[in-house]
């Protein structure tokens, strides 16, 4: 009787090891088959992606021609019209760098916009119009200048 229990719990460890071994196999070549769909996957992105960004600067190039073939004539019957139309702000936005001179406490703060609206310079959400000091309590380095 002893036999047959030894055989027994002998037949179930190696069914035990058969049954651990299949799943480390089907584990293993179920991780090698999602290591090839992620590269699959990253190849594919990448495809579209530079396909993408070629075709929409073709759209973006194409378009700057004709609104250039568009606008220019207008401009010039503008010219002609009106001799200081030159000297018209044609820009909507336009950007003004800090300077010695210019805004000298927002050099190289994080905070500082300097975009002008119709006309108005934008310093920056706490002081709109800039300090009087020479210094400001609210400046931060930005981590895109090197001084």
């Amino acid at each position: 009787m002893e036999d047959w229990s030894k055989g027994f719990f002998e037949v179930m460890e190696n069914a035990v090891s058969d049954v651990e071994h299949f799943f480390n196999d089907v584990s293993d070549e179920f991780g090698e088959m999602l290591d090839v769909l992620a590269k699959i996957s990253e190849e594919f992105t990448e495809q579209v992606q530079n396909n993408l960004i070629a075709e929409v600067d073709g759209y973006f190039n194409e378009f700057d021609g004709y609104f250039n073939e568009f606008i220019e004539p207008i401009i010039e019957i503008c010219r002609e019209f009106d001799p200081e139309f030159d000297d018209i702000d044609l820009s909507l936005v336009t950007y003004v760098e800090p300077s010695p001179t210019q805004q000298p406490a927002c050099q190289g703060c994080r905070n500082y916009h300097g975009q002008v609206y119709g006309g108005n310079l934008l310093v920056c959400a706490m002081h709109p119009t800039g300090v009087e000091s020479e210094g400001c309590q609210d400046w931060e380095a930005d981590s895109d200048v090197n001084f």
